[in-house]
C-alpha cells in the first residue's frame, strides 16, 4: 500500500525545480550573444559589445544547473529508499553528474569568453589567429565535457523515468516524458555528434521538464511505501 507524502520537503523540492528552470532558461534567453559548441574570435567581438550583462546572464544561467543539481539532491532525499532506490539512486547520481559536467563546460566558456575580450582588444589578424590556436586544445575537452554532460544527463533521465513508471512515485504521463527526453538526449549526441543546432531544443524541453517536475510536486507530492512514508 501507498501513500502520498506532500510536505515541505516536496514543496521545496519542487520550488527548485521551477527555480533551475527559470534561472536557467531566462538567463539563456536574455543573453546578448550565445556561445556555439566552440569559442571561436567572432564571439569576443559580440560579448564585448555589452561585457557586464553578457557576464550576469551567464552567471543567472550557470546557477540554474547548480540549483537543478540541488533539486534532484532534494529528490533523492524524498524518495530515494526502499524499494526502489536501486534504481533511484543511481539515475539520480548520473543526471546529477551531467548536470554539473554541463556546469563546469558553461563556465568555461563564461570565463573565458569574458577573459577574452579584453585579451584580444586590439590584436592583429596575425595576433588573433596565435591566440585562437592556443585555446584549441581546452576547446576540444571542453566540448566533450559538454556531449559527455548531455549522454551522462540521458542516462540518469532513462533510470529515473522507469522508477518513475515502474513504481508509480509521480504521475505516469511524467515518467515517460522523464526516460522519452533521456533517450532522446542520448540518441541525438550519440547519433549527431556534431551537429550543435540540433541539440539546441532539447535543451528548452529539459526546461519544460523542470517546471513539469515542480508543478507534479508541488500539486501531487509523491507516492511512498506506506511504511516508508
Amino acid at each position: 500500500m501507498k501513500l502520498i507524502k506532500k510536505d515541505f520537503e516536496t514543496n521545496f523540492t519542487g520550488w527548485s525545480f521551477i527555480a533551475a528552470a527559470v534561472l536557467l532558461w531566462f538567463g539563456w534567453a536574455l543573453s546578448p550573444h550565445h556561445i556555439g559548441e566552440y569559442i571561436v574570435e567572432s564571439d569576443f567581438s559580440k560579448i564585448g559589445e555589452n561585457v557586464w550583462y553578457w557576464i550576469w546572464m551567464y552567471r543567472i544561467h550557470i546557477f540554474g544547473w547548480v540549483t537543478m543539481g540541488i533539486a534532484l539532491f532534494a529528490l533523492v532525499s524524498v524518495i530515494g529508499r526502499k524499494p526502489y532506490r536501486v534504481v533511484i539512486l543511481p539515475g539520480a547520481g548520473m543526471l546529477i553528474i551531467g548536470t554539473f559536467t554541463l556546469a563546469i563546460a558553461a563556465a568555461y566558456f563564461y570565463n573565458h569568453g569574458a577573459w577574452g575580450v579584453g585579451q584580444t582588444a586590439g590584436m592583429s589578424p596575425d595576433e588573433m589567429k596565435e591566440f585562437m590556436n592556443n585555446l584549441l586544445f581546452t576547446n576540444q575537452y571542453v566540448t566533450c565535457f559538454i556531449r559527455f554532460g548531455r549522454i551522462f544527463s540521458g542516462v540518469g533521465l532513462v533510470l529515473l523515468g522507469f522508477a518513475f513508471v515502474k513504481w508509480n512515485i509521480v504521475s505516469t504521463w511524467l515518467g515517460w516524458f522523464t526516460a522519452l527526453l533521456g533517450l532522446v538526449a542520448m540518441g541525438v549526441i550519440l547519433g549527431i555528434p556534431d551537429n550543435f543546432e540540433i541539440y539546441k531544443p532539447i535543451f528548452h524541453v529539459k526546461v519544460i521538464w523542470l517546471v513539469m517536475m515542480g508543478v507534479v510536486l508541488l500539486r501531487q507530492g509523491v507516492n511512498l511505501p506506506e511504511s516508508e512514508s
